[in-house]
């Protein structure tokens, strides 16, 4: 099973677009996990998951989270469109393009 991390300032917004994400994988027949946290307890989930996405607004910290994963997972910020849309189909196939 694959395994991603949307990560935002307090996790709070990523909360939903989890649930958008969850819907759209469910209508492909795709068994995924995705899990969200805020910025602070990225550290905790980053070994364990396959890509790192995070919301548009903690895009400033991009380098401290490609830090943390070390270059073992991608990491990239969602497009803000899609973000602002909650269009879960489209991050959700983004991030399985990333896992490859």
């Amino acid at each position: 099973m694959k395994r991603i991390l949307l990560v935002c300032a307090a996790g709070m917004s990523t909360s939903l677009l989890v649930n958008k994400m969850n819907d759209a994988a469910k209508a492909k027949g795709i068994d995924i996990d995705i899990v969200a946290l805020p910025i602070s307890e990225c550290s905790k989930a980053a070994e364990e998951v396959d890509v790192v996405l995070l919301g548009p607004q903690v895009r400033y910290q991009k380098a401290q989270v490609d830090s943390i994963v070390a270059g073992r997972v991608p990491v990239e910020v969602i497009e803000m469109r899609a973000y602002g849309t909650m269009n879960g189909s489209a991050i959700l196939d983004r991030a399985l393009k990333l896992i490859g």
